[in-house]
């Protein structure tokens, strides 16, 4: 079977069975911004349980010597690890999946796709230090609201940045 059948089948598979609880959210928003939200959220679950088992099974919680000179703590290696595995795939699936009629090439789709991630983990790490430090908010509710500002953010710079159509 040629390679680009292989493609539209796999394809076709994964966004039918995204698209069989579309109906529930139909009243809510449409179908680019249902799949957004199923993709990501399926690789943002992917992320942290790869997190979690690198950290403290891979990992085993120790510290990563690399050189005699240059060790790195076992949850940044971790969140390294979940990254080197979501990242791609996130690019992936957002790109055939989610935004397929990008008018943009693949190279420079990466190299945004890239930059919006490097702004939300910046983001992340600023307004965490915000809002827990300086606003003195709790941090699991810190989290999940700059997790919504995130999640609103980022569907906005690949619609219309990374993505565009």
């Amino acid at each position: 079977m040629p390679e680009t059948v292989k493609y539209l089948k796999t394809k076709t598979a994964i966004l039918s069975v995204i698209d069989v609880f579309y109906p529930l959210f139909r009243p809510f928003m449409d179908l680019q911004t249902f799949r957004y939200l199923a993709v990501g959220g399926s690789n943002t679950l992917l992320d942290i349980f790869l997190y979690f088992v690198s950290y403290n099974f891979i990992l085993d919680k120790e510290i990563v010597h690399l050189t005699s000179f240059i060790s790195i703590s076992p949850h940044i290696a971790a969140f390294l690890i979940s990254f080197s595995v979501t990242f791609p795939l996130g690019f992936i699936l957002m790109r055939n999946l989610v935004f397929p009629d990008s008018i943009i090439r693949g190279r420079v789709q990466l190299v945004r796709y890239f930059s919006v991630a490097m702004l939300n983990i910046v983001l992340n790490y600023a307004l965490l230090k915000l809002f827990v430090e300086q606003f003195h908010f709790y941090p699991t509710p810190s989290k999940a609201i700059i997790t919504g500002i995130i999640i609103i953010l980022s569907y906005l710079l690949q619609r219309f940045f990374t993505f565009k159509s």
